[in-house]
């Protein structure tokens, strides 16, 4: 805490001194104007987004769909690939393409190579899809390869953890409600918020959600949140509290972005009749949430 105090000290000298003219020079991976409230649970967010189709006979997974902002005036944005669960399609993920582009990143939805696809196959996917995305797509110029986050729901959820563990180089992981036969991630290097749901019957978070979330290293920046009274199929369609802390977890990690730690510490309140039926964190950095 006190080296970044003394950064903001800094940036704010500079800046009456005339030295910082660019408006994110202090730091060149921030997009967007200052975040509210309303803002990260608004629909749409401040860029307007187009798409570019992916198709299947793509290698290393099954097609899918780029959405990206269209004004790269401020630099290029992270990139997010999003699996869908075990016997779903690219569909069921596409209510975060338009929402997480239009906050300023580069998000592909993606099909699996089959229906039936185990865990660590959909984190070898994901990881194909980063690398599609990168390397040979139409949007090569617009993402910045140095800056990459995987998500995924049930089994993608899994394969999220798998890629994470695989690719330590990655910023950010939210695996969605879950499922994966193994309950240790202690190797896992990249920040990682896990979504889970009280009433999931299918990846329960006594099996599933929470071992996983217990096996992170204690020193990594993690979160644990769960839906009150949702279901394992919650992260299927639009979600204002899925989208407020998915995008302020890939604002954070994956831009660097300190602006959206407001909406991630202090833990929220997990009594009777709020969003949430409980809520773990470090919170960024390991900072202790507000008294």
């Amino acid at each position: 805490m006190a080296a970044r105090t003394a950064v903001v000290a800094g940036v704010a000298a500079a800046t009456a001194l005339g030295v910082l003219s660019p408006v994110h020079a202090e730091n060149p991976n921030e997009r967007g104007p200052d975040p509210t409230e309303e803002s990260v649970t608004a629909p749409t967010g401040p860029f307007d987004t187009d798409t570019e189709n992916v198709s299947s006979l793509v290698d290393g997974f099954g097609g899918g769909t780029i959405y990206y902002p269209t004004d790269d005036s401020e630099g290029t944005f992270g990139g997010v690939v999003i699996s869908p669960g075990y016997t779903a399609g690219e569909s069921t993920m596409s209510w975060y393409g338009e929402r997480l582009a239009s906050q300023g990143f580069v998000v592909m939805t993606i099909d699996t190579n089959t229906r039936y696809d185990q865990p660590n196959s959909r984190g070898r996917q994901l990881e194909a899809a980063l690398d599609h995305m990168v390397e040979d797509s139409g949007v090569t110029d617009v993402v910045d390869g140095d800056r990459l986050a995987v998500m995924g729901h049930s089994m993608g959820g899994g394969g999220t953890l798998a890629a994470a563990d695989d690719r330590p180089e990655l910023r950010a992981a939210i695996p969605l409600t879950p499922w994966h036969t193994s309950n240790d991630w202690s190797s896992v290097e990249v920040p990682t918020m896990i979504i889970g749901a009280e009433n999931d019957t299918i990846a329960s978070t006594r099996s599933h959600a929470i071992p996983q979330y217990e096996s992170l290293d204690e020193d990594l920046d993690t979160t644990y949140l769960e839906l009150r009274g949702a279901s394992h199929f919650a992260p299927n369609t639009p979600d204002d509290a899925i989208a407020k802390y998915s995008i302020s977890w890939l604002k954070r990690f994956v831009d660097d972005d300190v602006r959206y730690e407001q909406f991630l510490c202090p833990a929220p309140d997990t009594g009777i009749g709020t969003d949430f039926s409980d809520y773990r964190d470090s919170c960024p950095h390991g900072e202790e949430p507000a008294a």
